[in-house]
């Protein structure tokens, strides 16, 4: 996942989910809904930033709850990384958080 900062307010999803994830299209779009349902639900506490998120070749065979939670875990780190008391990131640097 990459994000920064960006000037409208609210947070942003873009995704990345290539046929080097999955040849099926039925496994890219059930990553795709996991993702977006997920930005769903706490979309209203993260700050203004642009995100991408780009899945990973092994994200096709994980289950959904399993992929939900690393989900989870990122949104929690990108909310640690932006905490009020670190300014955010300029819009010309890309941060990426790590795994």
């Amino acid at each position: 996942m990459r994000f920064r900062d960006n000037e409208l307010g609210h947070a942003r999803l873009g995704l990345a989910v290539s046929k080097r994830v999955s040849k099926r299209a039925v496994e890219r779009n059930r990553i795709k809904r996991l993702v977006r349902e997920s930005f769903r639900q706490v979309r209203h506490r993260l700050p203004a930033v642009d995100l991408m998120v780009m899945a990973r070749e092994q994200a096709a065979n994980v289950p959904g709850p399993q992929l939900l939670a690393e989900i989870d875990t990122l949104w929690n780190k990108l909310l640690a990384s932006t905490a009020p008391a670190e300014p955010l990131k300029r819009v010309d640097d890309t941060t990426t958080i790590g795994r």
